[in-house]
């Protein structure tokens, strides 16, 4: 675009689109942030809040080829491919297989490793109230010390990819004097240094706070419709039409339908996670991850009604507006159970379920569409909340500067 845009749009008001209109902001443009249901109704609220480069890792993992399809039908799989004749989503799977071998994913985590560098930096950026919080101890529990080698190696594969993860091998007294929550079943650990984490309701409702105190809008309704418009372009909604100089499609799992007219093919795919609150006797001091059983574990709080620890887990491939399936939630339970200890499983609070947006090579879409003053920031799969604050400064630079980041070649939505 030849002049500096303005009034730029934001379709959805989850970690990516607020942070984009946050940095937006910053460089100099009025925004105007419009959701379907409002603030972090996607997949911002509901999920475990890390901030852990540490565990940014590609979803297409030659592991989940490796426990075979049979076992991703199963309602207990912690990844869990429903049957299905949906044809879009048959062929998503077929590419996504595709990526789930050594090679490409050594190719996608060295776009990571590049990423999970500048990722705590953006956070830092951002003028919240709402604070991060240092994970200390960040533990990885294991039943077995062959469990554990499968995530220590993972590791070296990032440290040969010019990755660092600062670990500590546990054995079974230290891994328990460190946290007493943890159950009999676990033997061993690993202490993860350099994380962080947040309650994600609060600091994306903190971060839409802070859009508003410096003249953002954000309005509720569905965006049917971005066209190109004269010099600018055209958001068509439920409630109107909107006219702005530029518009960043933030739209998670419901994407597609509104950039694949601006040029982007490939498809993003819901992959839905669950996660409930527990009230354990023995609050954890940190997050807790439980890598075979792929449950992550965040404490909420510390007092009151905000006692909680957020339990999550699951990628259930499904259209994302289906119901919550509740053999989701107990799946999680039966994994997590012997994993922890004190803790009434019964006495749940806030079972939910979101849509994560997973794009077939494991790599966000961020950046600028065929279309001029379109742009789009999505796709993040698991990592939409970790990597929102960087997609959101990377973006806004393309918009106000038309400037490219390195790392918006390997983002192109337009691959």
């Amino acid at each position: 675009m030849a002049q500096r845009p303005q009034h730029v749009v934001v379709v959805g008001a989850g970690m990516v689109g607020l942070a984009t209109a946050w940095f937006l902001q910053e460089r100099g443009a009025r925004v105007t942030v419009v959701d379907r249901t409002g603030v972090m109704a996607g997949s911002s609220r509901g999920n475990a809040g890390w901030l852990a480069p540490a565990l940014t890792l590609p979803l297409p993992d030659p592991a989940i080829l490796a426990t075979g399809v049979l076992a991703a039908l199963k309602p207990s799989s912690p990844v869990y491919l429903p049957p299905t004749a949906d044809p879009r989503l048959l062929a998503w799977l077929v590419a996504f297989a595709r990526h789930c071998t050594p090679a490409k994913w050594r190719s996608a985590m060295t776009v990571f490793t590049a990423a999970n560098r500048e990722a705590l930096a953006a956070f830092d950026a951002l003028a919240v109230e709402e604070p991060t919080k240092h994970a200390d101890p960040f533990l990885a529990a294991f039943r077995t010390v062959q469990d554990r080698e499968v995530l220590v190696e993972e590791f070296a594969n990032v440290a040969a990819l010019g990755g660092a993860t600062d670990v500590e091998l546990l054995d079974e007294a230290s891994v328990h004097a460190l946290e007493p929550a943890l159950g009999e079943q676990v033997s061993c650990g690993l202490r993860i240094h350099g994380q962080r984490f947040i309650d994600p309701g609060r600091y994306v409702g903190s971060l839409a706070d802070a859009v508003r105190e410096r003249g953002g809008e954000i309005a509720l309704a569905s965006v049917e419709k971005v066209d190109r418009q004269g010099a600018g372009v055209v958001v068509r909604t439920s409630t109107g039409t909107i006219a702005a100089d530029a518009v960043v499609i933030a739209a998670g799992a419901w994407a597609s339908r509104l950039v694949r007219p601006h040029g982007v093919r490939a498809f993003v795919q819901a992959g839905r996670g669950y996660s409930f609150a527990v009230r354990p006797q023995s609050q954890p001091r940190g997050p807790v991850y439980f890598p075979t059983q792929r449950v992550a574990c965040t404490p909420l709080g510390e007092s009151g009604a905000e006692d909680a620890l957020r339990v999550a887990g699951m990628m259930e491939f499904r259209r994302p507006d289906a119901p919550l399936d509740p053999r989701r939630i107990a799946a999680i339970v039966d994994a997590v159970r012997p994993m922890l200890t004190g803790v009434d499983w019964e006495a749940r609070t806030d079972e939910w379920v979101g849509s994560r947006p997973c794009t077939a090579d494991g790599l966000p879409l961020v950046g600028a569409t065929r279309t001029p003053g379109v742009f789009v920031a999505g796709g993040h799969g698991m990592w939409g909340i970790a990597l929102g604050p960087l997609t959101g400064r990377l973006v806004a630079d393309q918009v106000m500067q038309g400037r490219t980041d390195p790392l918006l070649r390997s983002f192109d939505p337009l691959r």
